[in-house]
């Protein structure tokens, strides 16, 4: 018999980033496109300076916003709690990128830390002119302005790949004295760096080329947290008129530009005069006010929020497991492709250190059947161990042993 088959590499795109369940998300663009109206609005507050001038924010701030889910909403009517926690992400406001920040202009490499801080990016553009709000290059191109802001990222990253490869240059006596498989080692890593640096010189993002990179290239681009790896959507900033009829003359360009620049990325128009007005009503005031402002097929226009924050959300790569009892029902966010050990110590590290199984019933399962003993009843509520994937929407119940001394 032949030699076995070396197994194939398996990606997908929820593998690059880190694998954490503590993710942000920037609001990244130039300045005065409405970064902090945007942020405001999700996070309904005022934490975030909104004015008509340059890096009218100069430090990050931060806030949780809930994710809307029918299902959780689902659980808590079913249940009746006494308490319930919804999912939440967490969203930065980033300062306006400027040309030139890659070599410190508009306090630029201070922007691009902020970047380097979050998970995934926001690109929040605006497609409306309004002489009474200044654009930093004087004329509103929101196509210009993405390729300035990617401009700007690739050369960071080209700048800091060449700091790590020199760093690792400099070890490469230590690696062959050490053993052949250190040398060996060395070698495949500077062999993935060089295959990145070539990758940014010809004008390409990290993330795009998923197909070229091996699962070991991933494993480097996650240890080395480049900006052009993140995952990045797409916020076009509208007046309230096109945002009604869904039209507006920049559309297309930036859809060509994304298909042929970051393809699958997703695009969310969104009016933050709109977002403005409504962030400051209740439920049944923000009905009201779409239906005063309905479309020309006469459809209430409604807010592109909850959208936003869900696609922010898939983006990243986050999903969440419920927990459902009489006492609470919650949401528990992790990170898409955590094990059942691993997903149980987001409630407390234990469970993890003592996991004996996961009992698990899906949310469809629950709802077509109407109760958990019904579930059961059905043969559809199961017992998973330690090799068990986490699904988006699983309900479960952990079951611990004792926590040995070993394994404290």
């Amino acid at each position: 018999m032949g030699p076995k088959k070396a197994a194939e590499d398996v990606k997908a795109p929820w593998m690059l980033g880190k694998f954490s369940t503590h993710l942000k998300v920037g609001l990244v663009g130039p300045p005065n496109v409405g970064k902090s109206t945007l942020y405001n609005s999700l996070s309904k507050s005022h934490h975030s300076e909104a004015a008509n001038y340059p890096f009218c924010t100069i430090n990050p701030t931060e806030t949780r916003v809930q994710v809307e889910d029918p299902r959780f909403d689902w659980l808590v009517e079913h249940r009746q709690p006494k308490g319930c926690q919804k999912p939440f992400l967490t969203i930065v406001d980033i300062a306006g990128l400027i040309r030139g920040a890659s070599q410190g202009e508009g306090l630029g490499n201070a922007f691009l830390s902020h970047i380097k801080a979050v998970d995934g990016i926001i690109h929040v553009m605006r497609a409306f002119e309004d002489a009474d709000v200044i654009h930093s290059e004087d004329v509103v191109n929101p196509v210009a302005d993405l390729d300035m802001i990617t401009s700007e990222l690739r050369i960071k990253d080209i700048a800091d790949l060449g700091g790590l490869i020199a760093a690792h240059c400099r070890v490469k006596q230590g690696a062959a004295t050490k053993s052949p498989a250190h040398l060996k080692a060395w070698e495949e890593e500077k062999a993935s760096m060089d295959k990145f640096l070539a990758w940014l010189e010809s004008g390409k993002d990290i993330r795009n080329g998923l197909s070229e990179w091996s699962t070991k290239d991933i494993d480097f681009l996650n240890e080395y947290q480049l900006l052009t790896a993140k995952p990045a959507m797409f916020a076009v900033n509208l007046s309230l008129n096109d945002y009604k009829r869904k039209k507006n003359k920049f559309l297309k360009p930036i859809f060509d530009w994304v298909q042929a620049n970051a393809a699958g990325s997703l695009i969310i128009p969104y009016s933050g005069k709109l977002e403005e007005e409504l962030q400051e009503l209740d439920a049944a005031a923000c009905a009201k006010r779409g239906e005063e402002e309905k479309n020309e097929k006469g459809e209430p226009t409604i807010s592109a929020l909850p959208k936003m924050i869900k696609t922010a959300f898939n983006m990243v790569n986050l999903i969440y497991f419920f927990t459902y009892g009489p006492m609470e029902v919650r949401a528990w966010v992790i990170r898409r492709g955590m094990k059942a050990p691993v997903a149980g110590a987001v409630i407390h590290t234990d469970f993890e250190k003592a996991f004996i199984m996961a009992e698990v019933m899906a949310f469809d399962d629950l709802k077509e059947a109407g109760s958990e003993a019904e579930v059961k009843a059905k043969g559809k509520y199961r017992s998973e161990g330690k090799l068990y994937e986490v699904k988006d929407g699983d309900i479960i119940t952990f079951k611990i042993g004792q926590l040995t001394a070993a394994k404290k």
